[in-house]
Order: structure tokens, then C-alpha cells, then sequence
């Protein structure tokens, strides 16, 4: 597996080394940019966990509940574990496209979270920004 490299302060490499890079060395930082690339690897590398304990939960847990219990303490275990990079991603993605960070609380806010969605598909700013260089198209 190849490591994953910090690129103008972006984490690079295939799907699980952004993820891994996120996890390990981003995990708790709320400043700078991430690109949409970096968010969205992570997320959906996050969904494919979440699928696959999911899957096995039920599995194991119609062979015998104990093994689905364990699962889903698995499941609920990573949830909690993923709560704080999610966020710091979140905000880091905020940042890419010029948002502020307060705007992550429409995340909390039903319908509202609709607002954040768009926010995480916008591109990101070209330049820098009051955030940083910009990690897709450099300083």
C-alpha cells in the first residue's frame, strides 16, 4: 500500500490511504482545506465500513445473537470513533469553498443539512483564501 502524502496540506494516495491519512494525522484538525476529493474519498470509504459491519451484523446475528450484538456494539463503536474526523473534514471542506466554520451546524439542523450537502459538492476556491492555499490549485 502506498503511503499517503500531505499535498498543499491535503492528504493524496488511493481511497484507503486518504482515509487513513484522515484518520492518523487529520483526525482533530479544524484548520485548512480539504478538496472535494479528500472529503468525499472519506465518507464513502466511511459508508463502505459501515455496509459491511452492517452486513455482518445481520448475518452473524440470525446464526446467533451474540454475534450480532458484538457487531453492532462494532458498528455504534465506529460511529463514535468517526464523529470528530467526520466533523473536522467537514469544516476543513467549509473552509475549501470559503465557508465559515459556524456553518456546519446546519448539519444538526433538519432540513438545513441540505444546505451543508451543496456546500460539500461545491468547488473549491481558486487561490487562497482566509483558510489557506488551496490544496487543488495550489497557492
Amino acid at each position: 500500500m502506498v503511503e499517503a502524502s500531505v499535498v498543499h496540506g491535503g492528504v493524496e494516495g488511493g481511497a484507503l490511504d486518504i482515509w487513513k491519512g484522515i484518520v492518523t494525522t487529520k483526525f482533530a484538525d479544524f484548520n485548512g482545506r480539504a478538496r472535494r476529493k479528500e472529503y468525499w474519498t472519506f465518507i464513502l470509504v466511511n459508508l463502505g465500513i459501515f455496509v459491511v459491519l452492517g452486513i455482518l451484523a445481520g448475518v452473524l446475528g440470525s446464526i446467533s445473537n451474540a454475534l450480532g450484538i458484538i457487531f453492532g456494539i462494532l458498528i455504534a463503536v465506529f460511529g463514535i470513533a468517526m464523529f470528530i474526523p467526520t466533523l473536522a473534514a467537514q469544516v476543513r471542506r467549509l473552509h475549501d469553498s470559503g465557508k465559515a466554520t459556524w456553518m456546519i451546524v446546519f448539519g444538526f439542523i433538519p432540513l438545513l443539512n441540505i444546505v451543508l450537502f451543496v456546500f460539500m459538492l461545491l468547488d473549491s476556491d481558486k487561490g487562497t483564501n482566509e483558510f489557506g492555499p488551496s490544496p487543488k490549485y495550489g497557492a
